[in-house]
């Protein structure tokens, strides 16, 4: 399906944009708007639209992956140079002069982006009037649908390759370098306001003096266009200038901006002029006669030329009593000669234009001309006509109010006119818009590309950071690992010699005549010889960990307890207790128990004891 068809399913995902977040972007044009969704679909591995509908619901923050990828921020400082030159050459000393030095200098910057061209904007002003009286009296206001551009914007930080078009002496002036940024002078950031507006669906800021919105409007259709254009023709005063983008004309709103300088883009703003025909009010002076002949030839004149004017035109009296109605009136309006004296009030007219009377009103309290523009009349034949409704006030030589005439001018063949023109206009303005689309495709594949290269570029540093990360991390990991491979021999060397230890206290503990069992504080065992295994039939393992004094075994053990507390303490050295037991095999036996504290070398402190168990002949 070509890109420029009607996708339902597309459609429907701008309907949700716009329901979940408040994003209207069925104004802008499908070819580029289409494109710029499939890149972070096919990013995604999303296949339709309604699958990205869905992983928009389930996953929250892609809405902003989305926006950025959609609104395209290009731009830069002074982009276009020699547009900026004619903008501070030609234009702020006209802006300047029409505000004589008194009112406010209003700014603004539509669809600003990261706030490059609004500050750009702020150091021609400033060097136009002085840093003091830009302070004083100028007002920047940059706007944009994009809520992270705008906090870029804010900030007005930017990185050195951002600021290279910058002239080395308006950068110096205007920007502190902070490390590798430069930060625009806050002193002047003062008079700069960022905010978000959508240019369809907000109200424009007004009184503006010079309007910047460059490659803006080629986003937009023509519809969406010419309702943005009709809110800039309002927010600009009379004097106001518009600059536009290099691939944006306005050709087809000729009524609303006028070409200051076609190559630079920028214009000035046509005022709206209403269309009014005005008659010439009929000449209410009578001759001077000295005779009836003469008298009766003038009246007759007169009645003959107020019957053959093609304008229909009746006449009322003070009381609104119809007095007069020449032949066009009687067809239009229906009025015959049995109406004539008749009050004006009953007259059909006066039901099918019901703001006819009201205007009476005004003529007899106002005594001036009133005219009631665009009256749709449906004739005794049925057909449809338009008419611009006159009321002209009579007033006699004595200044007292007659009457009032009322004309009914037909407009129809001006409209019909007007309908041709619109539609001669609408047809060069498809082909205008044609060629203009074209161009601004070109110009948005152009910034796609740009920002793609941009990106691109970035990826390609942050690969390059990755790759360098990675490469420390491998020295890193290859260091650790020598220590690692250091911390093993030495572990395996101790193992060894821990290994030898053990078959040594092994060795040590077989040879011994007694049994050998260590405690810790908590009277829980640590060691268990194989002779106290032989002695009480109970394994190593089956008691390593567990306290003595819950041993079943058949040594009283409650019984040490006294002597173990004792060493533990030190406040014996060495303690001995003989006690009645029985042995594994049930045999009653004496058992000589010797207690002793177990202290490590060069330590105070007492770690547990040390008993030794032995059986002795009784």
């Amino acid at each position: 399906m070509s890109m420029t068809e009607f996708n339902p399913d597309f459609e429907s995902l701008l309907s949700h944009l716009k329901r979940a977040r408040g994003f209207d972007f069925t104004g802008y044009k499908r070819p580029s708007l289409v494109r710029r969704i499939d890149k972070r679909m096919q990013s995604l591995k999303l296949e339709n639209y309604d699958n990205y509908i869905d992983y928009l619901e389930i996953h929250q923050e892609e809405y902003s992956y989305l926006f950025n990828t959609i609104l395209i921020n290009v731009t830069g400082f002074f982009r276009d140079q020699a547009a900026w030159e004619y903008l501070a050459d030609e234009v702020l000393p006209l802006i300047i002069n029409n505000n004589n030095g008194i009112e406010m200098i209003r700014v603004w910057s539509a669809g600003c982006a990261t706030g490059q061209e609004a500050y750009s904007s702020a150091i021609i002003l400033s060097e136009k009037l002085g840093v003091e009286a830009f302070g004083e009296r100028v007002k920047i206001y940059a706007t944009d649908l994009d809520n992270e551009a705008l906090q870029i914007a804010r900030q007005g930080i930017y990185k050195a390759k951002a600021v290279e078009d910058i002239p080395g002496e308006l950068l110096e002036k205007y920007f502190e370098e902070i490390s590798d940024s430069y930060v625009f002078r806050k002193d002047l950031r003062r008079s700069i306001i960022f905010g978000r507006h959508d240019l369809v669906q907000d109200a424009p800021i007004s009184r503006i003096d010079l309007l910047i919105c460059r490659n803006t409007l080629m986003y937009f259709n023509a519809e969406t266009q010419s309702k943005i254009l009709a809110r800039f023709h309002f927010a600009l005063k009379d004097s106001g200038f518009l600059m536009l983008g290099k691939a944006e004309m306005l050709f087809s709103y000729a009524n609303l901006f006028t070409p200051h300088d076609l190559k630079r883009r920028v214009f000035t703003k046509m005022p709206r002029v209403s269309f009014r025909e005005r008659l010439l009010q009929m000449d209410q002076s009578i001759p001077d006669v000295e005779d009836n002949a003469h008298l009766t030839r003038y009246m007759g004149f007169r009645e003959v030329a107020f019957n053959a004017s093609p304008l229909a035109q009746i006449v009322i009296d003070f009381n609104d009593h119809l007095i007069m109605a020449n032949e066009r009136a009687r067809v239009l309006l229906n009025v015959n000669s049995e109406d004539l004296s008749r009050s004006f009030q009953e007259l059909d007219v006066m039901y099918r234009l019901p703001e006819l009377r009201t205007r009476l009103d005004e003529v007899r309290s106002d005594r001036r001309t009133v005219t009631i523009k665009d009256v749709k009349w449906l004739t005794a034949s049925g057909d449809t006509c338009y008419l611009d409704v006159q009321i002209v006030p009579l007033i006699d030589h004595d200044r007292r109010l007659m009457g009032a005439s009322i004309a009914f001018i037909e407009m129809t063949a001006y409209y019909s006119l007007q309908e041709e023109l619109e539609s001669a206009n609408q047809e060069l303005d498809t082909a205008y818009e044609e060629l203009q689309t074209t161009n601004e495709e070109l110009e948005t594949t152009n910034e796609e590309l740009q920002s793609t290269i941009e990106e691109l570029e970035t990826t390609n540093e942050e690969l390059q950071s990755t790759n360098e990360e990675l490469e420390t991390i491998n020295e890193e990991f290859q260091s650790t690992n020598e220590e690692l491979q250091t911390i093993n021999d030495e572990t395996n060397r101790r193992s060894e010699e821990i290994i030898k230890l053990n078959h040594i206290l092994e060795a040590i503990l077989s040879s011994l005549r007694s049994g050998v069992v260590v405690l810790n504080q908590s009277y829980q065992i640590q060691i268990w010889s194989d002779k106290v295994e032989n002695l009480w039939g109970l394994r190593y393992n089956e008691v390593s960990g567990k306290s003595i004094l819950n041993l079943d075994i058949g040594l009283p053990a409650e019984k040490l307890v006294g002597l173990i507390h004792a060493c533990l303490l030190r406040e014996q050295t060495t303690a001995e207790m003989l006690l009645d037991a029985t042995n594994r095999r049930g045999k009653q036996i004496a058992c000589r128990v010797t207690c002793a504290p177990l202290v490590a070398p060069g330590e105070e402190d007492v770690t547990g004891v040390i008993l030794l168990m032995e059986e002795v002949d009784s």
